[in-house]
């Protein structure tokens, strides 16, 4: 082989080198990038994976069994110091003698102990002891009938006939109270019609139908629309609202529970709907101008008319989140910073005042973007981007994503600070809507919209009342009877 062929081999043997080399890097790049695919879904396994109430938006219902658990879920509150018990000042409830029993039974001995000699009914007692014992009344139905009578007169010869009561429509009928009874347990304690059906026959021998309890509630709600539209405007007269929106089912679809709610007053509306089709259609937002207390739904934020508070309940379980799973500090300085300026607020609130001084309003300001600065510095972008979500957009981190937020809203985060009357959380919002969770858990899914519509109404009516310090039962008497008892809706 002369040196001519010599060297075209060693150039072809060269070229099929090269090749294998940029065969083997473009397979090592490959596989860099399915390492990186792998680790960041192994990251997102984990962290859904470690997810509970403490450092997500779960409720503490979806949270496995402490036997099942590898961590106690660590609670966002702090101990009070206070020993546990009822507090002092703490009006109690416990059984006290009656000056009025309803019933006395006599225990007179008929004879000495000691030596057996009979006592005489005329015997005068030296001394008198006394134990009461509370106790429910035999559970029978009263039967009350109605007469009309009919006369004749005695100047026209004309017959006249007594009214009966307007409440009085049919030969035979169930009264008020058993009405306020079915609506109570189906509405207050979420019995299903079936058990509060055998209820009724166990205790009372009151055999009503399904479609019996179903028309009682659907009186109830009837009776109602008028003292919910009150609270509606009520809601929307109001300087600070909260809102909450949440899963529940209607004839085994998923819908949305959506509430509106103040220490005062409560609505809830049941809508197919999460969106701002629903919030629309519950009447509060679109002419609400106070402030709106909620978490982040994209829903709320389109109403400009209103400012808005975020809920900081929920700040605090998102850096839980990205301190547990990204170990990243200055989340855990942000949490310490919120309720800093939580309790900073809470003083200057017991100690009378108003607004906290410029001063310290500045203060919080310049800490809070020093922790945004290093949030942002934690969780910079990657040398070749963000990478594509399937929409097109940058998929960005949860915490680069939390960040970013609370940048852009700190005014909405910070509001509890500009203003006292604005809460730090949306806690109340939570609390109205966690009862109708329960019913959701105890009865399951409503057999229709209707129905849904009804139980809202009730509740919403029942919610507000106790709000107010009205017995729930009292209230849903006075339903049945011609004096409703109505709520206060002006705003104090």
């Amino acid at each position: 082989m002369n040196l001519r062929q010599e060297n075209e081999r060693l150039k072809q043997e060269n070229a099929e080198l090269r090749g294998q080399l940029q065969d083997a890097e473009r397979r090592l790049q490959d596989a860099e990038r399915r390492i990186q695919d792998a680790e960041r879904r192994i990251q997102e396994l984990s962290v859904r994976l470690n997810q509970d109430s403490s450092n997500s938006n779960w409720p503490s219902s979806r949270d496995k069994s402490r036997a099942k658990r590898q961590k106690r879920t660590r609670s966002l509150r702090k101990k009070s110091g206070k020993k546990a018990g009822g507090q002092k000042g703490h009006k109690g409830h416990t059984l006290e003698f009656s000056d009025q029993p309803d019933v006395i039974e006599r225990h007179r001995p008929t004879q000495c102990e000691h030596c057996q000699a009979p006592f005489s009914e005329e015997q005068h007692r030296v001394a008198l002891d006394k134990r009461q014992v509370y106790d429910l009344p035999p559970l029978d139905l009263i039967v009350c009938e109605h007469q009309a009578e009919t006369l004749i007169c005695a100047h026209c010869g004309e017959m006249t006939m007594g009214a009966f009561p307007e409440e009085v429509k049919a030969p035979v009928q169930y009264g008020p109270r058993v009405q306020q009874l079915a609506v109570y347990l189906r509405t207050e304690q979420f019995v299903p019609y079936k058990r509060s059906r055998q209820l009724l026959a166990d205790l009372f021998g009151a055999y009503l139908s399904t479609g019996t309890l179903q028309t009682m509630v659907r009186k109830a709600s009837t009776r109602l629309k008028e003292a919910v539209e009150a609270i509606k405007e009520g809601l929307t007269a109001s300087e600070v609202v909260h809102f909450d929106e949440s899963g529940f089912y209607i004839k085994g679809k998923r819908h949305w529970l959506h509430t509106a709610g103040t220490p005062q007053l409560t609505l809830y509306f049941p809508h197919e709907r999460r969106g701002k089709k629903a919030t629309d259609a519950m009447g509060v937002l679109p002419a609400f101008p106070g402030t709106a207390v909620h978490d982040f739904w994209s829903a709320y934020r389109q109403y400009t008319q209103c400012s808005h508070s975020l809920c900081n309940a929920h700040h605090l379980r998102e850096f839980t989140a990205v301190v547990e799973n990204d170990g990243q500090r200055w989340a855990q300085h942000f949490k310490s910073f919120l309720v800093s300026a939580k309790h900073t607020v809470e003083k200057a609130q017991a100690e009378g005042r108003t607004s906290l001084p410029q001063e310290k309003i500045e203060q919080i300001e310049r800490l809070y973007s020093k922790l945004i600065e290093a949030g942002l510095n934690a969780n910079p972008p990657p040398a070749e981007g963000w990478p594509r979500g399937k929409r097109g957009r940058g998929k960005k981190t949860k915490a680069r994503n939390l960040v970013e937020r609370l940048d852009k809203y700190r005014q909405e985060a910070l509001a509890f600070v500009y203003d006292f009357k604005v809460p730090f959380d949306n806690n109340l919002a939570e609390r109205d809507i966690r009862m109708l969770k329960v019913q959701q858990k105890i009865s399951g899914t409503f057999r229709s919209q209707l129905g849904a519509e009804d139980f809202c109404t009730i509740r919403s009516y029942t919610s507000t009342m106790r709000k107010q310090g009205i017995n729930s039962w009292a209230a849903l008497g006075s339903v049945f009877s011609a004096d409703l008892m109505l709520p206060q809706t002006i705003p104090e």
